[in-house]
This record gives structure tokens, C-alpha cells and sequence, in this order.
């Protein structure tokens, strides 16, 4: 099922991908989460970037929409100064998480709309931390699909990557940084989805949404 690419939209403007992703001609998906594309899934590097403030809400246009339920997630890495932001690998413990569309609802949680916000979702976005402070960043956007998560190894990842320069940032210290791969393990309760028991509870996988 289609969910990539994912277009960076700034303002209703469409910004180029960090990537020409590895998959960009048939849409697949990460499914080891210890392989390298774990990180941006990349191909070539890109060739522009956005400007954008803090507090701003930064979103990803999905080419097919989003076609399996499971939660969709924002993270966010500081380029170093020096370093170029089109070609930067971002590389070891430089990500934060900077927003999650996770389950919602209580008692027993179904793999639809209802429980999952961003399933069926052609556009999903994110508040910018207001507290982030001002340079160039990668954004890696995934949307985790459960829906083949009976077992370890099951879980889909549909990823992507956008470069943005933000201004007006304030003198907060994102965190818990991790590294992509790293971040999850295959077993990790996010990742897995089984037919029995029924979940009633769900927490996404990788840290806690750094609020600023």
C-alpha cells in the first residue's frame, strides 16, 4: 500500500524532500528496524530547504494517504554548524521526538479511524516546539503500519525526510536524543499488534514528545 512520498508542506508550500528515497518508485517499507534507512530511507541528497518559525506547524502531505492504522510520528535533528543540511547524515544519538499521532480512545482498541487519527489521512502535521532553538534541521516523519505486527519484525515503517531552516527559536535542550537505527527494538510493545489478547492501551514506540 502507497503512503510515500511525503512532501514537507510549509504554509501550504510543497519544499523538496532531504531525499530521493530508496523506495520512491514503489512505496515499500522499512521492516528492520536495525537497517540504516531506518534513518531517512536515502537515495540521493536534496537540494533545498523551508524557513519556518518556532511554534509554527510543519506537516507532510502523504502522495496515497495513509493506508494502514498504526500511529504516525515527527522527529527532529540539529545540523551542525559547518555542515550542510542538504547532505548531512544524521548520524548517532542527534534526534527528538517533536510530536506523535498515536491511539486515542478507551476500553478495547480497534485498528480503525477511531482509535488511529492519522489512518486514512491524506495531510498530518505538528506544532514546532516553540522553545527549539533557531537553525537548520532535518524532520523525519514515519508512519508505522501494525497491521502485519503479530509478531516481531512485523511492523512497517513508511518514512521520510524534509530540511528546514527555522528562525525566531528560543533556548530550550531537546531531548532524549536518539539514533536512527537505535531508537526501537523489534520487540519493543509499540511495535507489535496481536490478535489476542485485545489491547486497551497503546504507547508509540522511541522517547517522549520533547513539549519545549
Amino acid at each position: 500500500m502507497k503512503v510515500l512520498p511525503l512532501l514537507l508542506l510549509v504554509a501550504s508550500a510543497q519544499a523538496h524532500y532531504k531525499t530521493k528515497t530508496t523506495n520512491s518508485r514503489d512505496n515499500g517499507a522499512v521492516s528492520d528496524v536495525n537497517s540504516p534507512d531506518m534513518r531517512c530511507f536515502q537515495g540521493s541528497t536534496g537540494k533545498a530547504t523551508a524557513t519556518v518559525v518556532a511554534g509554527d506547524t510543519l506537516g507532510f502531505v502523504a502522495s496515497s494517504g495513509i493506508m494502514h492504522f498504526g500511529p504516525c510520528q515527527f522527529y527532529m535533528a540539529r545540523v551542525p554548524d559547518g555542515q550542510d543540511v542538504n547532505t548531512w547524515e544524521a548520524a548517532g544519538n542527534v534526534w527528538f521526538k517533536a510530536g506523535s499521532i498515536s491511539a486515542v480512545g478507551s476500553g478495547v482498541l480497534k485498528g480503525d479511524e477511531a482509535t488511529w487519527p492519522a489512518y486514512h489521512k491524506k495531510e498530518v502535521s505538528f506544532k514546532i516546539p516553540k522553545a527549539v532553538p533557531s537553525g537548520n534541521y532535518l524532520v523525519r516523519v514515519e508512519s508505522i503500519a501494525l497491521h502485519l505486527a503479530q509478531n516481531p519484525g512485523g511492523a512497517q515503517f513508511y518514512i521520510s525526510c524534509g530540511q528546514v531552516t527555522i528562525r525566531g527559536g528560543g533556548s530550550g535542550t531537546p531531548g532524549p536524543l536518539v539514533a536512527f537505527p537505535g531508537a526501537y527494538k523489534a520487540n519493543d510493545p509499540g511495535l507489535l499488534w496481536p490478535n489476542s489478547p485485545a489491547k486497551t492501551s497503546y504507547t508509540a514506540p522511541g522517547p517522549a514528545v520533547w513539549e519545549g
